[in-house]
């Protein structure tokens, strides 16, 4: 399945303001999340109270967490884990962990990770050819016994996998395991601002919440350029690839749907919904986007000769004839990890810039190409 990009590192642009803080019932400051759906953080005197409302896509439970300042006395509240800082050692279970590491300049911390052929950090990269950090094996907590040897001052884990299985586990070892939930949301920004969770575990939230607001900026600053565009037709586009006897392709709600429609381009299967992948037949392929003047999104291909000898049928569209295929694979790790996947969950303003230099490139003339590149013949 190298080439098939079942999801698309998109979504939708809700305009949201900034509400002020407030108490909650228990005396603890609400810090305001501004698009985040899927985590709180209240704040105490030398603890912090982090809760993760949507762990996974349809959860009906919540996790709570502790983070306790060094020499500060553990309140008491019934939460699922318990993190004292400073965090010193620290595991992650994702490549889309990582960038909040680096921009938080605590990779020092990372003692263990699964899989480095996913990783794209050169940071991360200079650590493991040092012998500082530990494979963990194919899976993120494919060796239990690994991790638990560790000791680290917590894990976070992903529930796209099958981490979840291993949390009684990691408690009864007294190692506080995470769940990060960021996937489940619905909005590009919301997704970046759950480096402001890492930062809470890190004692650095006004470090993330600075990191966040530049990429914000950068994101809202890049749709500022697009809100002019006439009312001429948007350039119409298609995304996705053959898997098997179905194209898979991003939902109307989906991120990879909703960005193309931000970034001002006609996307083909808008009316298509769904939140992730969908499946679609070939014959409505051909019917809607035969005649799309981009196809973005075609999975990590090298070359147009690489798409025609793999599947023949790609060059019937008419963007593959006129070398109008773009794919987010211009940046690679030293294994072939690709950096979209890695860092452009936490950086969609990059992605949002990307898609416009490709469909308006007016728009941005001073701007190069980050995750994208065009695909030539060879």
């Amino acid at each position: 399945m190298k080439h098939l990009s079942i999801s698309a590192l998109f979504l939708f642009l809700f305009w949201s303001c900034q509400p002020k803080s407030e108490s909650t019932r228990e005396g603890l400051e609400k810090i305001p999340l501004q698009y985040a759906k899927g985590f709180t953080i209240e704040k105490g005197e030398g603890f912090w109270i982090v809760e993760v409302l949507q762990p996974w896509t349809g959860a009906q439970e919540s996790f709570r967490y502790l983070v306790v300042q060094n020499g500060i006395q553990i309140p008491t509240f019934e939460v699922d884990a318990v993190v004292k800082l400073p965090s010193k050692k620290v595991i992650v279970t994702s490549t889309t962990h990582i960038p909040h590491l680096d921009l938080l300049e605590e990779t020092h911390a990372l003692v263990g990770f699964p899989n480095f052929d996913l990783i794209s950090s050169p940071t991360v990269w200079e650590r493991i050819e040092k012998g500082e950090i530990l494979d963990l094996g194919s899976a993120p907590t494919a060796n239990i016994e690994m991790v638990i040897d560790l000791q680290p001052d917590w894990i976070m884990i992903s529930t796209l996998g099958d981490d979840l299985k291993q949390i009684q586990l990691l408690k009864q070892a007294g190692i506080p395991a995470l769940i990060n939930g960021e996937y489940v949301e619905q909005h590009p920004l919301g997704r970046a601002e759950w480096i402001k969770f890492t930062g809470v575990l890190f004692g650095k939230f006004d470090e993330a919440e600075k990191i966040f607001q530049t990429i914000e900026n950068s994101y809202l600053s890049a749709l500022e350029s697009v809100k002019n565009l006439d009312k001429d037709p948007r350039p119409s586009v298609l995304s996705g690839v053959l898997y098997e006897d179905s194209w898979f392709a991003p939902g109307a709600d989906s991120w990879g749907a909703q960005i193309l429609n931000q970034a001002g381009g006609d996307y083909a299967f808008s009316d298509q919904a769904g939140t992730g992948s969908i499946p679609l037949s070939y014959e409505f392929v051909i019917d809607r986007a035969i005649e799309s003047a981009y196809w973005i999104g075609s999975a990590d291909y090298e070359s147009l000769e690489q798409m025609r000898q793999l599947e023949p049928s790609y060059q019937i569209f008419r963007a593959f004839q006129e070398e109008k295929v773009f794919t987010y694979s211009r940046k690679k790790g030293p294994r072939g990890g690709l950096e979209y996947f890695e860092l452009g969950y936490v950086r969609p303003d990059l992605v949002l810039k990307d898609l416009i230099k490709i469909l308006h490139p007016d728009l941005l003339p001073d701007y190069d190409l980050y995750f994208y590149q065009q695909l030539n013949e060879k």
